[in-house]
Formats: structure tokens, C-alpha cells, sequence
């Protein structure tokens, strides 16, 4: 006989890890389901300097905490990826990319956010020769060369600080006439001395042979294209939630955001929870996302004590 367990937990982001520690605590029958750990915090927190007790610290060095904490849980890890999930009849069937499935009476969704697409002629095309969304994954491959960060909020200068090590010149070119990251990152990326920013530039096309070789942009004053000559293009505009396999059962907001009682985290489907990136909470901070994913969990078990 298939096994049932209590909670299933989609994501290994810091809503899921936290999460799968607090269920531990709740004495909780847990499966966590993620393809890998860290989530955003893999690809884009490069250096955390707000996380509380910490300092400053490498996302990389904060996501092996988190691991290691989780792995002293009694809980179980299948590292896969959710396609779909349904309910019938009380309980929650989990469909993986593998065909594998898993039952539960209660499901946490803590799959965060993938990376928001340019949407522009050629991006397609160039990604993984060139074009690139992790800044983290990839930056080190461009070592001696010309890259753009697209994107002028905290993600693209902090993308471009953590650029500065490796590569030759940086352009950051920001749709809007006003840059949104903090003064603070402002200032240290002033520092490196090889970051150019450019702002009222609309992204048009990126074009090259093999690799990417330029990228052309229009002047929003002049309304006049012009081409930057580069060989890098990182991606830093957004996000948008990772909700596909589960559209039937939960609500949206204009963000495409689960929305959630915020004193629960509960969605309207009974025993399906949403935490972090991929709810409807109006801050996305990695602190945030484990309080979240903490909340999810104990709400968990008081609905199953309630069952």
C-alpha cells in the first residue's frame, strides 16, 4: 500500500527548507519535493548582508546552512520536479516530471519564481551562448569580456557588482528614467570604475553568429537605436511565480501570485498552502520567505489536528 503522507512540500527555496524544519518540529509525516536547494537565492543572492544573526554572508554559504539544518529533520527528499498536482476525495495526489506520484493530506507550495524572458527577437536563440539568468551560475564563463545586465533595480546592480570581478566592462541598461536599486549598491558598483548605466533603454533585439556579438537598444529620448558591442547578456528584470502545475486549485492575483489568507497561507482549495516568492505577500525577502514557509507548516498541523 501506497504510503500518505501528512505534508508534501513543493520547493527548496527558504519557504520550503524553513518549512520542512518547522513540520519536522510538528512531529509531520514530510516529503519535499525540489529539484534542487536555495531557489532564487542560488541565482541571484550572491552576498546577504540583511539575513538576521549573520552579517554578511555568501547566498551560497546561507543556502548549505539551510541544507544542513534541514537534513538533521526526519523528514523525506525527492529531488524532481512537480508537473502536476489534484485533489480527490480528501487528499492530494502529486504527479513528478518522472511520472513518479505521491499522496498527501495537506501540500505547502513553495516553488518561488523562475526568471522573467526579455520577450525580444533573438533571446531565444542566444540563450546559453550568451544570454544568461544566473549571474551566480555563469558570470565566471565571461571573464575578460563585455556584458549587459538588463535590469536597474537591486537584482541587476547587485548581478553587476558580482560581474565586476570577473569581466572587462559592464553596461546596465534600465527601461525606466530612474534607477530603483538602493544608493547603497548604487555606490558600490560606482566603485568598480567599469559599469556604464544607461537609462530610457528599451531592449530591441539582441543579435550574433555563433554567440551573442551586440545588442540594440532604443533611445527613449531621441526614439534613435543604438548597438552595444558586447558578448554577454544577463537577465535581470523580474520574475514571475512558478504556478503551472496547480492553476486549478488556487487563485491569482494581476502578478499571476497565489493568493493566500495571510493569517494562514492557506489558498481556497482546503489543505493547499502557499509560502514565499510565489504568494501573494507583498515583499520578497528571503527573511520574509522563511517567516512564510514557518507559517504555512504550523498552519498545516492545526488543519490536520482539525481533520
Amino acid at each position: 500500500m501506497k504510503q500518505i503522507y501528512d505534508l508534501i512540500i513543493v520547493g527548496g527555496g527558504p519557504a520550503g527548507m524553513t518549512a520542512g524544519i518547522y513540520s519536522a518540529r510538528q512531529r509531520l509525516k514530510t516529503l519535499l519535493i525540489a529539484k534542487a536547494s536555495g531557489g532564487q537565492m542560488s541565482r541571484k543572492a550572491v552576498n546577504i548582508e540583511n539575513y538576521p544573526g549573520l552579517g554578511n554572508i555568501s547566498g551560497f554559504d546561507l543556502i548549505r546552512k539551510f541544507e544542513s539544518h534541514l537534513k538533521e529533520q526526519k523528514i523525506d527528499i525527492e529531488k524532481n520536479t512537480v508537473r502536476k498536482i489534484k485533489k480527490d476525495k480528501g487528499l492530494f495526489s502529486i504527479l513528478t516530471s518522472d511520472k513518479k506520484q505521491f499522496q498527501s493530506k495537506t501540500v505547502i507550495i513553495a516553488s518561488g519564481a523562475d526568471p522573467r524572458p526579455l520577450e525580444v527577437p533573438g533571446e531565444k536563440e542566444f540563450i546559453g551562448r550568451g544570454i544568461s539568468y544566473c549571474v551566480s551560475c555563469d558570470g565566471p564563463l565571461f571573464a575578460g569580456k563585455t556584458v549587459a545586465v538588463i535590469g536597474g533595480g537591486n537584482a541587476g546592480f547587485e548581478a553587476a557588482l558580482s560581474l565586476s570581478s570577473y569581466v572587462k566592462k559592464i553596461y546596465i541598461l534600465e527601461a525606466g528614467a530612474k534607477i530603483g536599486a538602493h544608493q547603497d549598491i548604487q555606490e558600490k558598483v560606482e566603485k568598480t570604475g567599469k559599469v556604464e548605466v544607461i537609462t530610457e533603454a528599451g531592449l530591441k533585439k539582441v543579435e550574433g553568429k555563433d554567440f551573442v556579438e551586440s545588442a540594440v537598444y532604443q533611445d527613449k529620448k531621441t526614439k534613435k537605436d543604438k548597438t552595444i558591442q558586447l558578448q554577454g547578456i544577463f537577465v535581470e528584470i523580474g520574475s514571475q511565480p512558478a504556478t503551472s502545475f496547480v492553476k486549478d486549485l488556487v487563485s491569482f492575483n494581476e502578478k499571476d501570485e497565489i493568493i493566500v489568507d495571510p493569517k494562514t497561507n492557506q489558498t481556497k482549495t482546503p489543505g493547499l498552502f502557499a509560502a514565499g516568492d510565489v504568494d501573494n505577500v507583498p515583499y520578497k525577502q528571503i527573511v520574509i520567505a522563511c517567516g512564510e514557509g514557518a507559517k504555512a507548516a504550523i498552519s498545516a498541523s492545526i488543519y490536520l489536528q482539525k481533520l
